[in-house]
């Protein structure tokens, strides 16, 4: 899982939302998120500008390590 999965849900950012930002379906959101297809670079800087910015960008969009 992505670690923006996680960080997503902490915050209480829905699908939706990011969705709405990009001007997609949240389907294609949770694709994304899934691994399924790519975000591209301007898609992750416009969620971690309007939704995390407290967050690294590299740190986001990685996989989290399962223990």
């Amino acid at each position: 899982m992505k670690n923006i999965e996680e960080i997503r849900k902490i915050k209480g950012v829905a699908l939706v939302d990011i969705a709405d930002l990009l001007g997609v379906d949240s389907r294609t959101v949770r694709s994304k998120i899934d691994g399924v297809s790519d975000f591209k670079f301007g898609e992750t800087v416009a969620i971690k500008k309007a939704f995390f910015p407290e967050y690294e960008l590299e740190y986001l969009f990685s996989e989290r390590a399962e223990a």
